[in-house]
């Protein structure tokens, strides 16, 4: 496995500056989420960012994904909208452009994934309709991805239409493809009491293309640093290890930017010699 680390909780720091720190700190992989000022893929220069990091990320031998939760870069007043979810009369086809500009960079970057979820359903649709709208939306990414040659790591999120592995599954059985992966965030499995977690990564290791990590507690949706949760780490390592797993683990702490280098550095201070450990 590649410990890495996740952009939005370097929001101060340019892509390039963020790929140089980790790479220093001894990162291995880092999750790009695309934003305003980091390969914005609405922006004219980001088709020359996108040679820029290429050549960092290679120079480093460093892997990459592409997330696409950046918060207000589609809507500059409601947090991560539009969505998959959304009215397809209304923002559902910018949200479903964004995600095929994402795919793009993923293949130009030759990125593990693109990840990505559903969306919270805030027209008060029924979930029937809800539901419609993400297999319908995420049907065309896939059929672009699986043209493009890029996998979809698709993430479960609490609070969202798909939030938990059990909804994930029926997802999948509605929509699937080559292509349709997993995103798996161990603190939301431990959030929403989906444990033991050393199971759960068992029993979804033919689809597990991206993790992201960080402490939590149960039943709050909250990003914590390691040690300030419940979380029991070792096991999830393990079980990552025991299943040959050689993605990236990718720390999310995206409300710690103000303090991004200290972060990182803490972040892999604590998991690299649990990685080293699991890996022997």
């Amino acid at each position: 496995m590649h410990l890495g680390y996740n952009t939005n909780g370097l929001a101060h720091h340019s892509l390039p500056a963020a790929i140089e720190l980790l790479a220093g700190l001894g990162y291995r992989s880092v999750a790009i989420t695309l934003d305003h000022a980091c390969l914005n893929p609405f922006d004219q220069s980001c088709d020359r960012d996108l040679q820029e990091a290429a050549m960092l990320l290679a120079n480093h031998g460093m892997r990459s994904v592409i997330e696409t939760g950046a918060r207000y870069l589609l809507d500059r007043s409601q947090k991560h909208e539009p969505t998959l979810v959304s009215d397809p009369e209304e923002g559902q086809p910018l949200r479903i452009e964004f995600l095929c500009r994402a795919i793009d960079a993923a293949a130009a970057l030759g990125s593990d994934c693109v990840s990505l979820w559903s969306g919270v359903v805030r027209d008060e649709a029924p979930q029937a309709v809800a539901f419609e709208r993400l297999t319908s939306g995420l049907s065309a990414v896939l059929n672009y991805a699986d043209h493009v040659g890029v996998t979809i790591g698709f993430e479960p999120e609490p609070g969202m239409l798909i939030d938990t592995m059990t909804s994930y599954m029926e997802l999948i059985n509605h929509v699937d493809s080559p292509r349709m992966g997993l995103t798996l965030d161990v603190g939301h499995l431990h959030c929403q009491r989906e444990t033991p977690i050393a199971e759960v990564i068992r029993q979804w290791r033919e689809r597990i293309v991206n993790v992201h990590i960080e402490d939590m507690r149960a039943g709050i949706h909250e990003h914590l640093m390691f040690g300030e949760g419940e979380m029991d780490f070792p096991p999830i390592i393990a079980a990552l290890a025991e299943i040959g797993y050689d993605g990236g683990v990718h720390v999310e702490l995206s409300r710690h930017s103000h303090e991004g280098p200290a972060a990182a550095k803490r972040a892999y201070d604590f998991l690299h010699p649990l990685i080293a450990v699991a890996e022997l």
